[in-house]
């Protein structure tokens, strides 16, 4: 435990040396799919987060009853349990513009492809039947990941702090950053978590907790911010990342803003 300790150190200040090169950084929630009016989470809204050239795509993770991992932001998918749900029968139902419902494997797949600027930030949902199943999705995740050879330009995030307490015992070098928002930047680093991703509003009410980031070496991140207004109040603050249903308007807001 004392050697994992100092290896996870050591990586915690390695990975926030690349990742905090990024200045307000654009993160497209459930990718780029609003202005197009494509679905939330298809390979299509990844694909045209890509050709944006964004600096990151947000996508969702659950595991079927036959233990396929999907990407989905809802815990249904067409009023099926997606838990209790096997894969075969889910993917009778098609995505709005023709798609499948599309797998962990076949999304990372695409987000390797010509991307050489998009991080995928990998959101693992907690799980409705345990926390162990959640857990134990969440290292799935990451062994896919790994196996797709794609862990260097992933990240994980989840609103369940014991999913990246179990990835950071099977992975030291990965960057985590936690959703929920009820730990300071000090607790979270405590526990060789990277980043906190938090409601906007919950570093409005918390506005210590910025500098308190920034002095500790974590990542920032807020989410969803999709008004103007909103988006300035962060950019002013300069965090690292912000994730947004409209990057479009975020990227006009940093241009005004420079």
């Amino acid at each position: 435990m004392k050697n994992f300790k100092i290896v996870s150190s050591l990586v915690f200040v390695l990975v926030f040396s690349l990742c905090n090169a990024q200045k307000n950084a654009i993160v497209a929630h459930r990718g780029a799919w609003k202005k197009n009016n494509l679905p939330e989470n298809s390979i299509a809204s990844l694909r045209h987060a890509i050709d944006l050239k964004l600096p990151g795509s947000e996508f969702d993770v659950w595991r079927t009853a036959d233990d396929s991992l999907v990407i989905n932001h809802d815990a249904h998918y067409n009023k099926l349990l997606i838990e209790e749900t096997n894969y075969a029968d889910l993917i009778k139902f098609k995505l709005s513009n023709g798609e499948k419902l599309p797998t962990l494997h076949e999304y990372i797949s695409e987000g390797k492809r010509n991307n050489k600027h998009t991080l995928l930030v990998c959101e693992i949902k907690p799980s409705e039947i345990s926390k162990e199943r959640g857990q134990k999705t969440g290292v799935a995740a990451v062994e896919t990941i790994k196996k797709l050879k794609a862990n260097k330009n992933t990240c994980y995030i989840s609103f369940d702090y014991d999913i990246l307490k179990a990835i950071r015992k099977v992975d030291a070098k990965t960057s985590l950053q936690y959703l929920e928002g009820n730990k300071s930047p000090k607790e979270v680093k405590a526990d060789y978590i990277n980043g906190v991703d938090y409601h906007y509003s919950v570093f409005q009410k918390h506005p210590e907790w910025i500098q308190e980031a920034k002095d500790n070496k974590v990542l920032l991140n807020a989410w969803t911010v999709n008004e103007a207004a909103d988006m300035d109040w962060i950019i002013d603050h300069k965090f690292n990342y912000i994730t947004t249903n409209e990057p479009e308007l975020l990227s006009e807001r940093l241009k005004i803003k420079k």
